[in-house]
């Protein structure tokens, strides 16, 4: 068996010029990243330095962290979790592998949405999985339906949520969440959801698949909505039947997450007025965004209902979305992501814009941008 071949995440490619201009002494908006630009929660920090004076540390699993986790979904969802259903990770990417590897074998047919998260396509592949994708366009509001599932012959063995997504933003409604649900019972489809952006949604509550689908794996992590990325931090929820698999996968692929991390997490859930004053500043940003994106000529967006992304058509301006991210990287200093990234097959004529900066190093992008996107405009492709 020949090893998989995995395409580069271009925006880390990107990033990393990004910081390499920096170095050199260029002002940069990183836009290229959804890496919020707040920082963990001070309750959090502080709870980190108490534990640095006075616990050595190590292999370490929290129970009342796992505990906390559980209460959140019962609290937030209404769906009962176990705490030993609940495996923390070093982020979410883990979780994801775990998840897989848990629920699949090599070989496994994996349905997801084109456009989407990068790393499931080539995590299935490296994992020896086939990504199935499912080319979701402005019609679908970029997202999977119950009826784009049942038209795959033959089914796929699972399938990949994710509400809000990532590139788009988009959020799954309750009765198509339903319907595929459903349809996934019945045809024997194992679901994976990622919900990595709950908490980060500016059309109201978000549907955890747990409500409807306790067989489901669910991915979910600090780095988002807690504002604790370089904390790597996350979980998996996995259910009864495949504990058994999950645990002895963790103890010899992953062990535990940083202790220090799994301190402040615990006491990042109960820092929600300051988390809460996040999303006001994102949804500020996103609504910066939605006005003056206009003005660089982008009107075709998939519908941002959650997370901190714009997902735009700049089809008008370019059909390579990659040279065009980093010609305007070069002469502006503001990254962003190409979306090639995200869509293999029509993201060449895609962008994202990361609105999880603070709001000033946003309205300084656009003072950039909106000049450099008229000449662009100008030049034609």
């Amino acid at each position: 068996m020949t090893v998989p071949r995995i395409d580069p995440f271009h925006a880390v490619g990107l990033s990393t010029l990004a910081h390499q201009m920096a170095a050199e002494g260029r002002d940069i908006v990183h836009m290229e990243f959804g890496q919020p630009s707040t920082g963990a929660p001070k309750a959090a920090i502080a709870e980190a330095h108490r534990v640095l004076d006075s616990d050595a540390m190590g292999y370490w699993e929290s129970a009342p962290l796992k505990a906390r986790i559980a209460r959140h979904y019962q609290e937030t969802y209404g769906a009962t979790v176990q705490p030993e259903q609940i495996w923390l990770t070093c982020g979410a990417s883990p979780a994801f592998v775990l998840a897989l590897n848990s629920a699949f074998r090599p070989g496994a047919r994996v349905a997801l949405a084109r456009p989407g998260y990068v790393a499931y396509r080539n995590t299935l592949r490296a994992l020896y999985m086939e990504p199935v994708e499912i080319p979701c366009g402005p019609a679908e509001r970029f997202q999977l339906s119950a009826s784009a599932i049942a038209a795959l012959d033959p089914p796929p063995d699972g399938i990949i949520l994710a509400s809000p997504a990532n590139p788009t933003g988009t959020i799954l409604s309750e009765a198509e969440m339903q319907a595929i649900v459903a349809l996934c019972r019945d045809r024997g489809i194992r679901i994976v959801s990622d919900e990595i952006y709950h908490g980060l949604s500016y059309v109201g509550p978000v549907r955890s698949v747990l409500q409807d689908e306790p067989e489901a794996l669910v991915v979910n992590s600090f780095s988002k909505y807690f504002s604790m990325a370089g904390w790597r931090l996350g979980w998996l929820v996995a259910p009864p039947s495949l504990i058994e698999a999950v645990q002895t996968r963790v103890g010899n692929m992953f062990l535990t997450p940083p202790s220090l991390s799994q301190h402040a997490g615990l006491v990042a859930f109960d820092c929600r007025e300051e988390l809460e004053g996040h999303v006001r500043m994102y949804r500020h940003n996103r609504d910066l965004l939605l006005e003056r994106l206009p003005e660089l000529g982008i009107e075709r967006i998939a519908p941002p209902d959650g997370a901190f992304y714009i997902y735009a058509d700049i089809g008008h301006l370019t059909n390579d979305s990659l040279a065009f991210c980093a010609r305007l990287l070069a002469d502006t200093g503001v990254a962003t992501a190409p979306g090639l990234d995200f869509d293999p097959v029509e993201g060449n004529r895609f962008m994202r814009f990361s609105f999880a900066v603070s709001t000033d190093r946003l309205e300084e992008a656009l003072r950039r941008m909106v000049p450099w996107f008229a000449r662009a405009g100008g030049a034609g492709r």
